[in-house]
C-alpha cells in the first residue's frame, strides 16, 4: 500500500450534524461513512442499489474504523440510513433530492463521491455520455437542487457547511470538448472520463465563485483526488492499464487511505476557511491551468444548467426557484 499517505487529523465530533453521500455503499464513499458515521453524524448514503446501501448499513453499524480508539470515534455513533438516488437518471436525481429536502431536517455536508470509470461508450436516460453524466452533469443538478437546503442548514455554531466533489488526478490530463461534449463524433474511455474530472474541479470553483457573488456565506465547496485506489471503480480497464496498476500496486492506496482527504474536507476545522480549492493528501494544491480557466468554468456552468433542465443560470435566482418547489 502506498507508503507516504495522509490521515485526516481533525478529531472533530459530528453529532447534530447530516451528511449526505452518493455511492456510499462500497468504496471510499462507504469508508467515508464508517467515519463520519462513528463520529455522530447522521449519514445518508445516497445509492442507485438500495439492497446493497441497506447490507453497507449493517457493516458499518458492525464494523468500525480499523483505529476506534482515536479521540473523534470515542463516544455514541450517529445515525445511517438510505435513500435510492440513480445519477443516471435525472428524473432520479429530482425525486432523491426533493426526498433528502422534505424529509431531512438538514443537510451540513454533501459528498459527490459516486462515480464511474473508462466505461464502455454509452449514455444515460437522458441522453447524456455515460461518464459526464454519471461524474458530473448528475451530482450538478443534484447538489443545485439540495443547495436551499444546505443554506437552510447553516447554524451560527457551525464553523461552515460543505459540498465536496470528488474529482482525480486525471483531470489534469482533461479538457472539456464543448465542440463534442457527449464524444459523439469520437469517443475514447479515458478522454471521456479526464473530462468528466476536470468538470468536477471547474464546477467546484464556478460554484464557489458564484455562492461569493451572491453573499451566501457559511457554505465552503471543496474538491479533490483522493489517490490511486485499489476498488472496482477499475472494473472496466482493459488489459493495458491493468497491467500498468499491476507496476505501480506498491503505490496503490487501500481504502480506508483513499478515504482520507474527503474526510479531512468534511471535517478539518482548517479547511472551514478554505473554499473552492483542490485538495490531494488532505492539504490544497494546484489544480491543472485548464481547471483554472474562469471562463471556462463559467462556459461548463451555463451549458450545464441548460443540459439538466434548470430555469435559470443566475444563482440567487435559481435557490428561489428551488425553494418553492423543493422546501416545504
Amino acid at each position: 500500500m502506498w507508503p507516504f499517505s495522509r490521515s485526516c487529523q481533525s478529531t472533530a465530533r459530528l453529532v447534530g450534524r447530516t451528511v449526505v453521500i452518493t455511492g456510499a455503499n462500497t468504496g471510499i464513499g462507504k469508508e467515508t461513512a464508517r467515519d463520519l458515521y462513528r463520529r455522530g453524524a447522521r449519514v445518508v448514503l445516497a445509492c442507485r442499489d438500495l439492497n446493497k446501501a441497506n447490507a453497507a448499513i449493517e457493516e458499518l453499524k458492525s464494523v468500525p474504523p480499523s483505529c476506534p480508539t482515536r479521540e473523534q470515534f470515542v463516544g455514541e455513533p450517529g445515525e445511517v440510513v438510505a435513500c435510492k438516488l440513480d445519477l443516471n437518471s435525472l428524473a432520479s436525481v429530482r425525486e432523491c433530492a426533493k426526498h433528502i429536502s422534505t424529509t431531512e431536517s438538514a443537510v451540513h455536508v454533501l459528498i459527490n463521491n459516486a462515480g464511474v470509470m473508462m466505461c464502455p461508450k454509452g449514455v444515460t436516460e437522458d441522453g447524456f455520455e455515460t461518464q459526464l453524466g454519471t461524474n458530473h452533469l448528475g451530482h450538478f443538478l443534484f447538489t443545485l437542487l439540495l443547495l436551499p437546503k444546505i443554506i437552510q442548514s447553516r447554524k451560527d455554531s457551525d464553523p461552515c457547511s460543505r459540498i465536496i466533489n470528488v474529482s482525480s488526478m486525471a483531470h489534469a490530463r482533461g479538457d472539456i470538448n464543448f465542440d463534442d461534449l457527449m464524444s459523439e463524433k469520437s469517443y475514447s474511455p479515458l478522454k471521456a472520463y479526464n473530462q468528466s474530472k476536470v468538470a468536477n474541479v471547474l464546477f467546484t470553483r464556478e460554484l464557489a465563485r458564484r455562492l461569493k457573488e451572491a453573499n451566501i456565506t457559511g457554505i465552503n465547496v471543496y474538491t479533490l483526488h483522493p489517490g490511486v485506489i485499489k476498488s472496482d471503480l477499475g472494473r472496466h480497464l482493459s488489459a493495458g492499464p491493468r497491467f500498468l496498476l499491476g507496476i505501480f500496486r506498491p503505490f496503490i492506496k487501500n481504502i480506508e487511505q483513499g478515504a482520507q482527504t474527503t474526510i479531512h474536507c468534511a471535517v478539518d476545522e482548517e479547511a472551514a476557511k478554505e473554499t473552492g480549492l483542490y485538495y490531494k493528501e488532505c492539504a490544497p494544491t494546484s489544480p491543472s491551468s485548464v481547471a483554472l480557466d474562469d471562463a471556462k468554468a463559467a462556459r461548463l456552468w451555463d451549458t450545464s444548467i441548460k443540459l439538466v433542465g434548470l430555469p435559470t443560470h443566475n444563482l440567487t435566482e435559481l435557490i428561489e426557484q428551488v425553494s418553492k418547489d423543493y422546501i416545504k
